[in-house]
């Protein structure tokens, strides 16, 4: 018989890349995990894609992409003689890999109304643990990496900073899949540029503008998809529905979920000691994806509870509510007009008007000055940040965070114009 080894190079086809080669059996075991696998079942933006119609990828595309620039950016690096051993390219990859295992279904909805407001960085963070128990104690240079307690700072910065894998990623991504041009950015050429200077990444100054690019894109990407005001009101009638899913299940009129993941969700006060203490909570929460709320929101669409049964034929039919947004606080007089139409025409308690009528805020920032620069190296070996050399970007808009205020209600609420 032969010696040779059978080649266990994987190859994955990706839309956005061309062909994501994983070369390493370790790496790829870790694809083949559930907990992974799972992120096939959770779209990368949500409800957005009842505003885009493409926008149907899944936080496995992103987390393969991501960890195929990280790839990309390690080996332009190690060519540009930075010593990367091939442990902590595996390290560096995995955490890359791992960084969004943690998101739930819908998240920034799930955060706000059944997980009370336990972050998906943190959840991602117990399943690494696990995972690198699972997996014989491979995982922790990845977890030193990921936490920021390993040597290499940089290493740590090109996972999670302003200019990071993780965001040239979502960036190329979304754009791609909602049609958004706007924000599609030069990736290739800023991994070209990519440097190391007192262990912070840096961009060579020949790539100046595409870094000017890659902030404006990340700008317009914000408000034309991110905070687009019907990808809003459609996050928090999710949000709202969820909170009245919890609040009936905890006050002894538990909703039928569709699946006992989600279910235990909604008859359980989960805060972060739980995760903590029993291990069944990780569990559920591994089991949860897409799937267990849209198939809710379809069994609660016939549900007795006015609320709930609203607010699912809302999402699931697309008759989404009405999204007033402006640059400053609405006025009480208003809110309290709107409240009290639509109290009156749904026959509501004012509590139960809360869920109908919501007004919010909501703010980003493009760039932050201060923290996490993204830094220009010249040619002497100074580095100075962006907003120090760029003569194209807006330092003074950038710097601030943009802040605005929005007004949602059912569309058949008709407010009564005022001079």
């Amino acid at each position: 018989m032969s010696n040779l080894q059978i080649n266990k190079r994987k190859i994955f086809n990706d839309p956005v890349y061309g062909f994501i080669s994983i070369t390493n059996d370790r790496i790829f075991d870790i694809i083949e995990h559930p907990v992974f696998q799972r992120l096939r079942r959770i779209k990368q933006l949500g409800l957005a894609h009842l505003v885009y119609p493409g926008a149907l990828h899944t936080r496995f595309h992103h987390s393969l992409g991501a960890m195929h620039l990280m790839t990309r950016a390690l080996a332009e690096l190690r060519w540009k003689g930075h010593v990367i051993t091939k442990e902590e390219q595996y390290a560096t990859e995995t955490a890359m890999l791992l960084h969004d295992v943690g998101h739930g279904p819908y998240s920034h909805a799930l955060e706000h109304s059944i997980v009370n407001t336990v972050g998906h960085e943190q959840i991602s963070l117990w399943f690494m643990q696990r995972l690198n128990k699972e997996f014989g104690g491979s995982l922790q240079m990845a977890l030193d990496i990921f936490e920021d307690r390993y040597d290499k700072h940089f290493l740590h910065k090109l996972i999670s900073s302003q200019f990071d894998m993780d965001r040239l990623d979502y960036l190329k991504r979304d754009s791609f899949f909602t049609g958004v041009s706007e924000g599609i950015i030069n990736y290739e050429r800023l991994l070209n540029m990519l440097q190391i200077a007192g262990d912070e990444p840096v961009i060579e100054y020949k790539g100046i503008y595409s870094v000017e690019k890659f902030i404006t894109a990340r700008r317009i990407m914000y408000w034309q998809v991110y905070l687009h005001k019907t990808v809003l009101v459609t996050e928090y009638m999710a949000i709202h529905l969820l909170k009245r899913a919890k609040w009936l299940a905890m006050n002894g009129q538990p909703p039928k979920a569709a699946t006992p993941a989600l279910q235990f969700f909604l008859e359980n006060d989960i805060h972060k000691k739980h995760f903590l203490s029993n291990s069944r909570v990780l569990d559920a929460f591994a089991l949860l994806d897409d799937y267990d709320i849209y198939t809710s929101l379809k069994l609660w669409m016939h549900h007795p509870d006015k609320i709930l049964s609203h607010l699912s034929r809302a999402l699931v039919n697309r008759r989404l509510f009405r999204i007033e947004m402006q640059n400053e606080p609405f006025s009480q007089d208003k809110i309290h007009a709107v409240r009290a139409l639509t109290k009156k025409k749904y026959k509501l308690t004012e509590e139960e008007t809360d869920y109908f009528v919501f007004f919010e805020k909501t703010s980003n920032y493009t760039y932050h000055p201060g923290t996490d620069n993204i830094n220009i190296l010249f040619k002497d070996g100074t580095v100075k940040d962006i907003t120090e050399v760029s003569d194209q970007l807006n330092i003074s808009l950038l710097s601030k965070p943009t802040t605005k205020y929005f007004l949602c209600y059912p569309k058949d609420i008709e407010i009564p114009a005022t001079d």
